[in-house]
Order: structure tokens, then sequence, then C-alpha cells
């Protein structure tokens, strides 16, 4: 019988998302100015405050008010009617060392000897729905508040969007898992008060439905847009009107939205937050590692679907457990078990050689904080930091390396495909 599968994805103007921006622009500066960095950087922001909080051991001071003020101004918080804006908020620091208890389990003699800086079990995962292995409902939620943030930016269709926003798709899947339509869509977008309620809002759906709409549907391959109907059923600011929202609407955390950031609910999640981690914490690292191990598996055709685990011990150097499960769509007459086997001998999960391999001692933490840590695209880019005590530095850093299919043909050899 049929079923329907809902995924959900939040703006880079969402109270949540605002703090793990800021937290993971933290993590760059720092990274920037010194590589060995150790960070933990959490962000809560509310109603004209920003408060930045957690455990740094690093050899570079920051300017940490402008980044934050930066980072808010950036997304688009710059008016005082939003009761939140990157030029009045407060910013308050209570950043502190980081624990030698912890850092004794970490740092090592030798580099390739670090250990992992926390206990727990990541996941990464996989599947052939999309171009870039992601699941499908999670790729259209995202694609709809990327492009709603290109229209707002831009100002001349929508001109009265404001930064916060919100969707979900939900789409009917057939007995064997394969997409058949999509069935609903929901958009939340904050918004000027511009008119009458019920004239507002009946504008609202009728420009996302024409003219958002559309855009979205286009950056999809023809296989993907047969699945948009016209029997769609659309929810726009489904509560009414939605002028007071961002983080005087709702208090924003950093590490609040780990589903968004992944898989949108498909295969796993080990419940650990990415957003203000630098690569020693295995919550961020390992589960970057555990995608990259999957995207290639299945660009590799060992399975349609897979889902990799890993887990650590803090302190121990070797992971405790690879874990495989292929959701019966392996193709190469191997037991999950025994797939999980030959993914431990091609892919060195130790924290320091996933670092080393995933180029992750660079500042390249804050693309990824919003809409979705994984199906992006690699690239490289030349960033710039500047600060008051270190000066200015260009950097050229490759982004999302976790997404590289460069291990397909070791893959392929490996299981003789």
């Amino acid at each position: 019988m049929p079923y329907l599968f809902t995924s959900e994805s939040v703006s880079e103007g969402h109270p949540d998302k605002v703090s793990d921006q800021i937290s993971d622009a933290l993590l760059d500066n720092f990274l920037a100015f010194d590589a060995q960095s150790k960070v933990a950087c959490e962000t809560l922001v509310t109603t004209g405050q920003v408060v930045l909080a957690g455990e740094v051991k690093s050899d570079t001071y920051l300017d940490v008010q402008t980044i934050a003020r930066d980072v808010i101004n950036k997304i688009g918080y710059t008016k005082g009617e939003y009761q939140f804006s990157g030029d009045s908020c407060g910013v308050i620091s209570l950043i502190h060392e980081q624990s030698q208890d912890i850092n004794q389990g970490v740092d090592r003699g030798s580099k390739e000897e670090q250990g992992a800086g926390d206990q727990g079990m990541m996941f990464g995962y996989a599947t052939k729905e999309t171009e870039n292995y992601m699941p499908l409902a999670l790729d259209i939620s995202h694609k709809i508040l990327q492009v709603l943030a290109d229209l707002r930016r831009d100002g001349t269709e929508i001109p009265y969007l404001r930064p916060d926003a919100k969707a979900q798709v939900t789409i009917e899947y057939s007995d064997d898992n394969v997409p058949q339509r999509i069935d609903t869509i929901v958009v939340s977008t904050q918004h000027d008060n511009f008119d009458e309620d019920e004239k507002m809002l009946s504008k609202i759906k009728s420009d996302i439905i024409s003219i958002l709409m559309p855009r979205v549907i286009a950056q999809f391959p023809e296989r993907v847009q047969r699945l948009f109907t016209n029997k769609i059923t659309y929810h726009v600011n489904p509560t009414g009107k939605f002028v007071i929202g961002g983080p005087h609407g709702d208090t924003g955390l950093t590490g609040r939205k780990i589903i968004v950031d992944t898989y949108g609910g498909k295969g796993a999640h080990g419940g650990g937050a990415f957003s203000g981690k630098d690569p020693s914490k295995v919550d961020r690292s390992a589960a970057y590692a555990a995608r990259h191990a999957a995207k290639n598996l299945v660009a590799a055709g060992v399975a349609n679907e897979i889902l990799v685990q890993v887990s650590y011990a803090i302190g121990v150097v070797e992971p405790t457990s690879i874990f495989v499960d292929t959701y019966g769509t392996a193709n190469v007459g191997l037991s999950d078990g025994q797939i999980a086997k030959k993914v431990a001998a091609l892919f060195d999960m130790r924290p320091f050689a996933i670092e080393e391999r995933l180029k992750l001692r660079n500042p390249i933490y804050l693309e990824t904080a919003a809409y979705g840590h994984m199906g992006k695209r690699p690239e490289l880019v030349t960033k710039v930091f500047e600060s008051p005590y270190n000066g200015r530095i260009e950097k050229e850093v490759e982004l999302f390396t976790w997404e590289k299919l460069d291990r397909v043909e070791d893959v392929k050899a490996a299981f003789g495909l």
C-alpha cells in the first residue's frame, strides 16, 4: 500500500539557524587564525540579545561581538521593526577555556593517536533517490527556502518577505519505496504587515505558488519535476499572518535543528549537534565521514540505499563499532555485516585520519550552518578573515569535502564491481 513521508527545513533567518551560523562563524574565525583551536561554542538569540557561551582552547583572540553582528546583518536582520538587528542587539560573551580533563583524552604526543572528543554514535546516510544522494522530501524543502531567500534578497518580485521561514514537503511513495507524487507542501514565511489580513494572506499564497514554486521545480531534473502535479495541497502561512518572527518571535539555540541538518528523518541520527564544534568533536567529524562513506558506497553500486553507523569512546582512538544497514537493497551478494567489515577496511575512522582526509582543520563551517550539512556541492573558495588582534588573512579552502565521490573506484575494486 502506498505511504506518505515528510521532511522539513528552516531558513537561515530561523532563530535556531541564526544561532548555528553565529557559532560556526566563531569556529571559522578561530580556525582561520589558529588551526589547532579546540572549540565548543553555543549561541542563544532572543529579542534584542545574543548570548555566546562554551569552551575554547586557542592561541588567538577574537572580537566575538563584531563577528556575531556581521552574521546577523548578513542574514538580513537589519531593521528596527524586526526587534532584532545586528547593529543594535546586545552581545554577551560567556566563553571560557576548555576543560583540561576533556583535553587530556584528545591531545596526544602523536597526532595519529588523537582520541575521540566524546563518546557516542554517528550516522551517515545516502540514497539513489536524488542526484546528490539525499532524501527527496528534504532536498525539496531546502530548495524552497533557498529560492525564497534569493527572492527576499532581490526584493523586486516579492518585496515584503522577512528572514524567518519554514518549509515542509510530504511525498507519496509506492510499496517498493519509489516516489510517486508530491502530496503536500507547507510554507510559512515571515512578512511585512502590508495590507488587511485576508488580502495579505491571499497575496502571499498566490506569490508562493505562482512565483516561488516554478523556480523551485525548475531546479530539479525532469523525473522529479513530474512529481509536482496540479493535485498538490498547499498550506501557506496556515496559522495566519506571520509578522512577528525571528529571535523576537522565538528564542533560538545552537544545535536544535539536527534533523534539518542531516537527512530529514530518513536513516538515523545519533543525537549530537554539529555547529560550533571543531573537528576533534566526533559528533561532527564522524558524521561527515559516515556520510562520505555512505555516499561513495551508493554511488559505486554497493546498495541503492545505505546507512553507516560509527561509534566512539571518549579519548579512545579506534571506533568501538562500525555498522551498515542496506535496507535490503544490497547489490553485492554480501550480508550487511560483511559489507561493514569492508567499510572498516576502506575508510579509516580514527578521529585524526578523518580530520586529515576531509581537510576539517580549515575554516569551512559557516557554509554548513543553513540548508543542511549534507548534499551540498564541494567547491574551492577563498575566504577572508579580519581581526583587530590578528590582522587580515585570505585562505583558499575546500567546502563540503565529505560530499566528494573520490572513493568510488576504491569501493568498486573492494567489492568487485
